[in-house]
């Protein structure tokens, strides 16, 4: 019954992949398109106070380059003492900006960051040893899932998206290859696995359509600072709108997963502490556990969302504007659907879950008491 139900979905992930994929598309990216500069790694290897003339207020950094068109060599850089910026001091590793002109010129870079690679480096190593740790052969499972996702996200979302292709159906497609890849590899192939790949399959259905619902009835159109200029400098079209519930869709999906397979295992265990619980009471047991989960899943996915957007709260807050004016602008109403759309298939995929678990997992030994 599982298979019949989820083989179809599978293979319809597998061939909207091979469909939508750009094969043979050439991106241009960078400074080609006019969004960036190319990136030079450097050092600061002095600082003075100095440099604005009569002004003051600024501050020369002797950064050393790393690499680049001219590595080894020593520029002068001005930087603004501003609350806006940022402090740099001896020794800092940072990243300039080379505008790709007269690379003699020290006019053609321009400090514009600090490197963060090693520490991040560090971190992932942390992170990787905590779920290997706890999980052991589970945990090696899950991360190796981590980087699948990943892959599919920057080899196929990404790149689909930017040749053209519709971003939900996209993103639709690269969920669906997700869920499957990083369910199966973290869980094993087993029922309990398939009954939860099922409850997420349904959410996301689930939530997908009410995104198309609720960002036509509100008339949201998707076209933030970020999303404007990145239509612009592409110079094609990309749906706005469609880019957006994009994005609701695949940050639904990790939370799915986590509330779809809690539910599954949660009813499996049931089963197994009293194997003579029917369906029904396996469903009502595994529904007061799921109420719980599911307020704390809620307030987790709100506060997440509120927490991305705090530099937007924040500027709202002192606009003197009211909260129904607020709430109703397009960068807030596009967070309060997303978040509102989102919680509603995590309520969702608590009784739609439950009831699939229990259903196959009073079958798979045998017996159906009520």
């Amino acid at each position: 019954m599982l298979a019949v139900a989820l083989v179809p979905f599978a293979l319809a992930a597998i061939i909207g992949t091979l469909l939508l994929y750009p094969f043979g598309h050439q991106q241009r990216t960078g400074a080609d398109l006019g969004l960036g500069q190319y990136p030079v790694n450097g050092e600061v290897v002095a600082s003075a106070a100095g440099g604005c003339g009569d002004s003051g207020g600024c501050v020369t950094l002797q950064v050393r380059m790393s690499d680049g068109p001219t590595p080894g060599r020593t520029i002068a850089q001005v930087m603004p003492v501003e609350p806006g910026t940022p402090r740099f001091a001896v020794g800092d590793r940072v990243v300039l900006s080379y505008a790709g002109a007269n690379p003699e010129e020290e006019s053609s870079y321009q400090v514009v960051d600090f490197q963060r690679g090693s520490p991040l480096l560090v971190l992932g190593l942390v992170f990787a040893v905590a779920v290997l740790l706890l999980g052991r052969w589970q945990g090696l499972a899950a991360l190796g899932a981590l980087v699948l996702s990943f892959v599919v996200l920057i080899g196929f979302v990404l790149p689909a998206i930017l040749a053209g292709e519709n971003p939900l159906l996209v993103s639709v497609v690269g969920s669906g290859l997700i869920m499957f890849v990083v369910l199966y590899l973290t869980h094993g192939f087993s029922a309990r696995t398939s009954t939860a790949v099922l409850g997420t399959l349904l959410s996301l259905a689930l939530i997908g359509g009410l995104s198309v619902l609720f960002s036509a009835t509100t008339q949201l159109t998707g076209l933030d600072d970020d999303t404007s200029t990145l239509i612009a400098a592409l110079g094609t079209p990309i749906d706005a709108r469609g880019l957006l519930l994009a994005g609701i869709v695949i940050g639904a999906l990790g939370v799915l997963d986590d509330v779809t397979v809690t539910q599954t295992s949660a009813v499996w265990e049931l089963r197994r502490a009293d194997p003579t619980m029917g369906w029904r009471k396996l469903y009502q047991a595994g529904l007061r556990i799921g109420r719980d989960h599911v307020a704390s899943a809620v307030n987790t996915l709100v506060l997440a969302y509120a927490g991305a957007s705090l530099p937007l709260l924040l500027a709202y807050s002192l606009s003197g504007r009211g909260f129904g004016e607020v709430i109703s602008t397009q960068a807030v109403a596009q967070e309060v659907v997303r978040t509102l759309v989102g919680s509603i298939g995590l309520v969702a995929a608590v009784p739609i879950t439950t009831l699939i678990a229990a259903l196959v997992a009073s079958r798979e030994t045998g017996g159906t008491r009520a």
